[in-house]
């Protein structure tokens, strides 16, 4: 047998459906009953309906307008890509079940998809503790991990780490949502999969995004850090395995990726780095001190979303890529002004490497305060511009507005609604909040 035929073999074996199900019951995690036909569902809705509560009920029988409520199945059903080849994005391999509460041995849907209504399957679960922390593990890859991890580096631990953070989170997470795009391989197929999580289940597969951020993030905290900050090397070394694996190996836990998906998104990203890793100083220097910084920044988020957004029919995979480019042009553009109002704050030289300050209560009082008032205006400027920008974008372009979940599914909607709205929260996160901590006094 040639090498390319066993590679062959071995590509096909890592991306087997077979084995994310094997994981998941090793793990303690079995299909629902009414799937396995242990139980019909007439009794596993029975079961269901005491805990339910009459609201849900009524929730599950209408639809948004009072009407019967369209079958789950043509969910979110986006045709194939001219031209043929790989799957068509947003097709569900695998019918979930109706949402309903858990019972002591059936865990509920992760997160339900607020664009397609598409809601993860039921199952049971015997081993709570590695549930809870895989749960915690693909959270880490999800919005709220990013609104809470940048804005805290930022504002409370160092602004210089927090700022080439993002710049390196937004290399990798757009090359690899592009990537998805032009492999098109579709996700692990349900059954035999249980889809514990399907909020991304409407974007393609390979390469394993969260696997990507769940790598770059630990090793360039690192790389960033040692040499910059005194602490053993050890706590590092540590550090990057624990938090690559357990991000990794929840997303085959919740049903979302194979084996081959998360191994080529960890192998993708070293070599990222290993590419522009080098060149991260000089992009952070740049962003801060270049005259025309924030006219380039933003030409070139927008020249890369453009292009990115013709690859692929709607999935949520387009939105996530304005937000993560807008994320990163409104951080960019906000270190810029920082910078120009002098309120970037750099130790001198002969510091380094720095002292890890001594905690105290005045000095965790503070990192409290900033990062309680700095969410609560960084939320109040999401909750504000997506206020502005769904509407307006809908009468300029004409589009219905009175569903804002099929107006968000438009490209004319969606790219400025996302790209405007956390361009402006990046900009907060490094301009608007600063300027308000200085002005309060508590920077």
């Amino acid at each position: 047998m040639s090498w390319r035929q066993r590679l062959g073999r071995l590509v096909g074996s890592l991306q087997d459906p077979q084995k994310v199900a094997g994981f998941q019951l090793l793990c303690g995690v079995e299909a629902p009953a009414a799937a396995t036909g242990a139980g019909g569902p007439q009794e596993d809705e029975k079961a269901e309906a005491p805990l339910a509560g009459e609201p849900r009920r009524r929730e599950r029988q209408l639809g948004a307008s009072g009407g019967p409520q369209q079958p789950r199945s043509e969910c979110n059903q986006c045709p194939a890509k001219p031209g043929g080849g790989g799957a068509p994005n947003g097709v569900r391999n695998g019918r979930a079940t109706e949402l309903g509460p858990a019972s002591p041995r059936r865990a509920g849907a992760l997160r339900r998809n607020s664009l397609t209504g598409e809601e993860g399957q039921l199952a049971h679960v015997s081993n709570w503790p590695l549930y809870y922390l895989f749960c915690l593990g693909t959270e880490l890859g999800n919005e709220l991990f990013y609104m809470l991890f940048f804005p805290f580096w930022i504002w409370n631990l160092d602004a210089l780490v927090g700022r080439r953070l993002v710049v390196i989170w937004v290399l990798v997470m757009y090359l690899g949502q592009c990537t998805k795009d032009i492999i098109r391989w579709p996700r692990p197929a349900s059954p035999p999969v249980v889809k514990l999580e399907v909020f991304y289940n409407s974007e393609y597969s390979m390469p394993s995004t969260h696997a990507m951020s769940g790598t770059a993030i630990p090793i360039s905290m690192v790389l960033l850090t040692y040499g910059r900050w005194q602490y053993p090397l050890i706590y590092g070394l540590i550090l990057v395995p624990c938090w690559c694996s357990l991000v990794c190996l929840s997303r085959i836990y919740m049903g979302m990726h194979s084996i081959l998906d998360v191994i080529a998104g960890f192998l993708y990203t070293i070599l990222i780095l290993a590419i522009f890793y080098p060149f991260v100083d000089l992009i952070d220097n740049f962003n801060q001190t270049h005259k025309y910084a924030p006219l380039i920044i933003i030409g070139l988020h927008l020249a890369l979303g453009i292009f990115s957004f013709t690859l692929d029919t709607w999935s949520t995979s387009r939105g996530d890529t304005a937000q993560i480019l807008g994320s990163g042009a409104g951080i960019a553009c906000g270190s810029h002004f920082t910078y120009k109002m002098g309120l970037t704050l750099e130790p001198p030289l002969n510091m380094f490497p720095l002292a890890r300050p001594l905690i105290s209560v005045t000095l965790l009082g503070k990192a409290i305060l900033r990062i309680l008032i700095g969410m609560v205006f960084v939320l109040v400027v999401r909750d504000i511009m997506k206020r502005i920008t769904i509407p307006l974008a809908c009468k300029i372009f004409n589009i219905p507005c009175d569903d804002v979940r099929k107006a968000r599914q438009h490209m004319e909607v969606e790219l400025p609604y996302r790209y405007i709205t956390y361009g402006m929260v990046g900009f907060s996160i490094t301009f608007l909040v600063p300027y308000l901590f200085f002005f309060i006094g508590i920077s």
